[in-house]
């Protein structure tokens, strides 16, 4: 005769699917919390050393910005002392050429022809003075024209002295540099 199992196998094997289901269910959730927990540990560390990072490289930034203000500054003073040097090295250049100016306003001055005044404005000379004749002016005027060192006289004003002492005069007249031999 034929064995018929009349117990409830498929009802246990159910049970038994079941609990190993709701084990497997279990161990995934603890899995997945454990997973969760060591990621979220994980990424929290990234961003806090990504943050050290960030306050490092700003330190970094502001120490740099503070050094290039500083080599602004110093920019800025080095400009200034080469200007400073330019002019005393223009003064020091110029020093010559006012001393051959001076020399040369003797040698164009014929005799009788007196400077009472001179004033120099850049290339500008003005020149006030006394001469015991109108034809020394004009002698000085032609002295002044011929001259390497002066250009373009113009007189001014002449008046004439009383007791026949002879004229005053204003003139003006360009101060230039000759060029040398060399330059041409």
């Amino acid at each position: 005769m034929a064995k018929i199992n009349l117990l409830p196998w498929r009802e246990e094997l159910r049970q038994e699917r079941k609990q190993r289901f709701l084990i497997m269910l279990g161990a995934s959730a603890v899995a997945s919390l454990v997973l969760v927990f060591f990621m979220g540990t994980y990424i929290d560390g990234q961003v806090d050393t990504q943050r050290s990072r960030n306050q490092f490289v700003q330190k970094e930034i502001n120490g740099l910005n503070s050094r290039i203000a500083e080599i602004k500054n110093l920019k800025k003073r080095r400009e200034e002392l080469l200007e400073r040097m330019g002019v005393i090295q223009s003064l020091q250049g110029n020093r010559p050429v006012i001393v051959r100016v001076f020399d040369e306003l003797v040698r164009v001055a014929p005799d009788g022809v007196y400077f009472t005044f001179l004033d120099m404005r850049g290339n500008n000379i003005t020149i006030k003075g006394i001469a015991e004749s109108n034809n020394r002016i004009s002698a000085l005027m032609r002295q002044f024209d011929e001259s390497e060192w002066f250009d373009g006289p113009n007189l001014t004003a002449v008046k004439a002295l009383g007791d026949g002492r002879g004229s005053s005069f204003d003139l003006t007249v360009l101060q230039v540099t000759p060029k040398r031999e060399d330059e041409s």
